[in-house]
């Protein structure tokens, strides 16, 4: 496997399937001597768009259609 002029790899899919590393998956790299690990970030803004949607959904109180809704935003009367 060859790092691109940009620094880039192609991670195997067999692996990413394992490892569950999904588009979008945030990553760190880890250097324990003269070895670079690929692991899942923990970090706490890492997952923050996640904790987000959780918070958000299902929180509407207002009960219309999505037709009324885009008639609302669009100015429709």
């Amino acid at each position: 496997m060859r790092i691109t002029s940009k620094g880039q790899v192609t991670i195997p899919l067999s692996i990413r399937k394992k490892m569950g590393l999904l588009p979008n998956t945030e990553v760190e790299f880890v250097i324990k001597g003269n070895v670079v690990q690929i692991v899942k970030s923990t970090r706490p803004g890492s997952v923050r768009n996640n904790r987000l949607l959780k918070q958000m959904t299902g929180k509407a109180t207002v009960r219309m259609t999505t037709d009324e809704i885009m008639a609302l935003t669009r100015g429709d009367k």
